[in-house]
C-alpha cells in the first residue's frame, strides 16, 4: 500500500510539468496578448499609444521576451518564492487575488461534494432496493430533470422566486454589512447562512446523476449469486446490504473525486456569475478574456493539481474499500 502510494506520487512530479507547460502554450495559442487588449480598448476609449509607448509597455510586462523564456521566469518564481507573478488586468500579485477567492471556491466546492453524496447515495439505494414502486419513478423523474435544467437557469429562477415571494435578493456569499469587513465569528456565521443557495444549485445536476449511477451499479451487484448465496446463508438484508453491494456500488462515487472537484470549479461558472459570487470561475473567465497569462495559468494549474489530487485520493480510496483492487496490486 505504501509502496503504491509512493510510486503515484512520484508519477504526478513529471505530470503536473507537463500540465504547466501545456497550459502556459494553450494560453498564449490565441492571437495577440494582453498588452493587444489593452491598446485595443484604450483606443476605443479615444486614447492614442503609438509604438514607441507600445514597446515600453511590453518590455514592462516581459511580454518583449521568447515564450520559453516567459514561462521559465514563471515557474521559477513560483518553485522558488512561491511567486504566482502579478495580473496585468489587475495590477495585484495573483497570490493575493487568488488567496482572496480560492477559500471560497474550495468551500463551495467541498460543500457541494458532501450535499451531493449525503443526497444520491441514500436515494440511490432505496431506489433500487424498491425498484418500480412510487419513490423509485418519482426520483427518476426528479432526476431526469435535474440532468436537463442548466444550473444557471435555476440560478435565475431561484433569484426570481426570492425577490417575488420574500423580497431578498439571493446573491452573493456574504450580506452587505459583511461583504468586505474583516474575518469573524459573525462574518462565518453569515457565509455558513448563505452559501447553502449556489452549493444546492450546483450540486443538482451532480446529485441527479450520481443517483442513476448509484442505483443502476447497486441494481446490478443485487442481482449477482453472491448475494444469492449470502442471503440463503442466513444473513439479514441490512448487513448483506451494506457489507458487500453497496460497497462495490460506491466505486464509482470514489473513483469520481478527481473529475468531481475541478468539475465543480469549472461548472461554476455561470452560477457564480449569475449570483455574483466571488470564487475563481468568473476570475478565470476575465483572465483568458483579456489574455492575463499568469492569472490564467496559475488559476489552470491549480484546477490540474485538484485533478491530480483528486486522482490520487480516488486510487487509495479504491484499494481501501474493494480488496480486488488490493490482490491485483499485490499480485503486480
Amino acid at each position: 500500500m505504501i509502496t503504491y502510494i509512493a510510486r503515484r506520487i512520484m508519477v504526478l512530479i513529471p505530470l503536473l510539468f507537463g500540465i504547466s507547460v501545456i497550459s502556459f502554450v494553450l494560453i498564449q495559442l490565441p492571437p495577440g496578448d494582453y498588452l493587444t487588449t489593452l491598446i485595443q480598448q484604450l483606443e476605443q476609449s479615444g486614447t492614442t499609444v503609438d509604438a514607441a509607448q507600445a514597446e515600453q509597455l511590453r518590455i514592462l510586462y516581459g511580454l518583449d521576451k521568447p515564450l520559453p523564456e516567459q514561462y521559465w521566469i514563471w515557474m521559477r518564481k513560483i518553485l522558488l518564492h512561491r511567486d504566482f507573478g502579478t495580473s496585468y488586468a489587475y495590477g495585484r500579485p495573483v497570490r493575493a487575488l487568488l488567496a482572496e477567492r480560492v477559500p471560497l471556491t474550495m468551500a463551495v466546492s467541498l460543500l457541494t461534494v458532501v450535499f451531493i453524496w449525503s443526497m444520491a447515495v441514500p436515494i440511490g439505494i432505496y431506489s433500487a432496493t424498491h425498484q418500480y414502486t412510487v419513490f423509485d419513478y418519482f426520483w427518476t423523474f426528479v432526476g431526469f430533470i435535474g440532468l436537463a435544467t442548466p444550473s444557471f437557469l435555476l440560478a435565475l429562477l431561484v433569484l426570481w422566486f426570492a425577490f417575488t415571494q420574500f423580497g431578498i435578493a439571493a446573491v452573493g456569499l456574504f450580506s452587505p454589512e459583511y461583504a468586505y469587513a474583516s474575518w469573524s465569528v459573525a462574518k462565518l456565521l453569515d457565509l455558513l447562512k448563505r452559501i447553502w443557495v449556489p452549493v444546492a444549485i450546483i450540486g443538482l445536476s451532480g446529485t441527479a446523476g450520481m443517483i442513476r449511477v448509484m442505483r443502476g451499479t447497486l441494481l446490478d451487484e443485487l442481482r449477482k449469486q453472491y448475494v444469492t448465496t449470502a442471503r440463503a446463508k442466513g444473513l439479514s438484508e441490512l448487513k448483506l446490504l451494506f457489507k458487500y453491494p453497496v460497497r462495490v456500488a460506491i466505486n464509482p462515487f470514489v473513483s469520481t473525486i478527481g473529475w468531481m472537484l475541478p468539475g465543480i470549479v469549472s461548472g461554476e461558472l455561470l452560477v457564480s456569475m449569475v449570483l455574483n459570487i466571488p470564487t475563481t470561475g468568473p476570475l478565470l473567465f476575465s483572465a483568458l478574456m483579456s489574455q492575463d497569462m499568469f492569472l490564467a495559468g496559475s488559476i489552470v494549474m491549480i484546477l490540474s493539481t485538484l485533478t491530480v489530487i483528486g486522482t490520487l485520493i480516488s486510487d487509495i480510496l479504491l484499494v481501501w474499500l474493494d480488496p480486488r483492487i488490493r490482490y491485483e496490486e499485490v499480485q503486480r
